[in-house]
């Protein structure tokens, strides 16, 4: 039984990353489905689907890589707000991750988006992990 989802799907993504796995097994919750898909509209990684395994529901992720030496196109994901520490931020101070180049997820009231989308929609939320 795992307490933090978010926090098990995106370890899950980064070990798979570090020995350069293609394809990663993460079971299935509306949040994991939200943050993969943003993911994938991102560039993050090449796709993901879901399917069912008994009663459980699991989610593939397939990872993405460049070049030869297959560098993972995701180098950074970490987890800001926690179960114990909840972090949220208003529309006006949104997180730049790195100049930009990198999103921040975030859950609004409008659902779960970048903080790009939440600074052009003019709405604050949870920040749920940096990615780049």
């Amino acid at each position: 039984m795992v307490t933090d989802t978010i926090s098990d799907m995106l370890t899950r993504i980064r070990n798979a990353n570090m020995v350069k796995h293609q394809i990663v097994q993460i079971p299935v919750t509306k949040m994991s489905l939200a943050i993969a898909s943003i993911l994938k509209e991102e560039g993050y990684i090449e796709d993901f689907e879901q399917y069912e395994e008994g009663k459980n529901k699991y989610l593939l992720i397939s990872l993405k890589y460049k070049g030869k030496s297959r560098e993972p196109v995701i180098t950074t994901i970490k987890r800001v707000s926690k179960p114990g520490l909840r972090v949220y931020s208003g529309s006006k101070n949104l997180p730049q991750v790195l100049g930009d180049l990198g999103i921040a997820v975030v859950s609004t009231s409008r659902g779960v988006m970048t903080n790009l989308k939440a600074k052009e929609l003019g709405i604050g939320g949870e920040i749920l992990c940096y990615i780049w």
